[in-house]
């Protein structure tokens, strides 16, 4: 992509810069005779930092999808427990509706996180469409007006693996984007303290090639709630290098590249024929290019320590070192208390819906030095930051 001429062109706010500015910050608060934020220093001793950083603890604790181990995900009750429960982000996925507006699902086919089954008006919106060389077959956020997911209610994604969820199915509607910012300001303003979000845009080729951009309707809805300057409460991800770099000439807002499993390769790179894989991108020259564009990085877990043939913990990579060395933040992505989800050696019985050693895992990637992690229980990885931190 062609240099950078927008509003964050050749931004200097890679991950020093964003773990600097707290210094400032805490210099400000001992002239004034207050005590500096709980965890404003990591523990290596690394300030927080600011904007979405700045007063941050470390390790930092992101509710993925919201709390999505305890209510369906991407609802705005999800949204809440998260922050009831003490998140310090709350992850939004975007996608648009027909008619452009961005709302919060994890993916555009809504076959298993909404009643639309049920609705015998939405039948003939049953579809089969290749997302990103996948084929699937359902019904897409991209073929309902906004006004017509309103009549839609959310329902838990995996209802075999948490059953307990489906008690909330039904209960709440599909959120925009809008809703949420809306909803983050009003909940910073009662709790006396800003509310963070982390949004990520999804599939934003396969959405482009539809004329359903992704990239300006956030900028514009990023302005107009004042989210779009570095200090903003907001962390832009996505798992498409070229998004975050789209991004980049349309708000300062940090932005994170996503990482998938190393022999992947990001859509936007297959579609245009670019053929580095996320391999490459995890490379110490990969990730000073990251660095020109973005703040951060957002790799799987297995990225950080990979597993052995039998589910257990190797030795981990220099992918946190290096990231730190190119001056980017580290947010790894998803630990969960299912043993199903946890490396071997931390599993507990034979039940894999049944909660493992969760705190021995998030022990074992924290002491790698990782920025944060994503969470489906936020309360859990809250209580092994506090150990750690300790």
């Amino acid at each position: 992509m062609a240099a950078h001429q927008g509003p964050g062109a050749h931004s200097p706010l890679g991950r020093r810069a964003v773990l600097g500015a707290a210094v400032a910050g805490a210099g400000t608060a001992a002239l004034l005779g207050a005590a500096a934020p709980a965890g404003a220093v990591g523990t290596a001793g690394r300030p927080a930092g600011p904007g979405p950083a700045g007063e941050l603890r470390t390790p930092t604790v992101v509710a993925h999808r919201g709390a999505s181990g305890y209510r369906p995900e991407h609802t705005m009750g999800s949204y809440q427990l998260g922050l009831d429960l003490g998140a310090d982000i709350i992850e939004q996925d975007l996608v648009p509706t027909k008619d452009g507006h961005l709302v919060c699902r994890h993916e555009n086919d809504i076959s298993g996180t909404t009643d639309v089954a049920d609705h015998p008006e939405f039948a003939d919106r049953r579809a089969t469409k290749t997302v990103d060389g996948v084929e699937l077959d359902g019904w897409f956020t991209e073929d309902f007006t906004l006004e017509e997911l309103r009549t839609l209610r959310a329902t838990e994604r995996i209802p075999a693996e948490r059953p307990d969820n489906t008690l909330y199915d039904g209960r709440w509607r599909i959120p925009t984007y809008e809703e949420v910012l809306r909803w983050a300001a009003d909940q910073g303003r009662k709790r006396g303290r800003p509310v963070r979000l982390y949004t990520e845009t999804k599939h934003p080729t396969y959405f482009r090639s539809l004329g359903l951009e992704l990239e300006r309707p956030l900028a514009r809805l990023l302005r107009e709630h004042r989210q779009h300057r570095a200090d903003a409460r907001v962390f832009l991800q996505s798992f498409e290098p070229t998004s975050m770099e789209r991004m980049a000439e349309l708000v300062e807002t940090p932005r994170v590249v996503l990482l998938s499993s190393a022999d992947s390769r990001p859509w936007d790179l297959e579609e245009s024929g670019d053929p580095r894989t996320v391999a490459d991108l995890v490379t110490r020259r990969g990730l000073r290019e990251i660095a020109e564009y973005a703040q951060g990085v957002g790799p799987t877990l297995d990225l950080v320590i990979p597993r052995t043939p039998d589910g257990s913990l190797e030795r981990p990579t220099r992918l946190v070192r290096d990231a730190h060395d190119a001056g980017l933040l580290v947010h790894p992505y998803t630990i969960r208390n299912e043993n199903r989800y946890l490396p071997a050696e931390f599993r507990r019985g034979d039940d894999p819906n049944a909660y493992g050693d969760v705190f021995g895992a998030l022990r074992a990637y924290f002491d790698t030095g990782i920025d944060g992690v994503f969470a489906d229980q936020p309360d859990t990885a809250l209580l092994a930051a506090a150990d750690f931190r300790d």
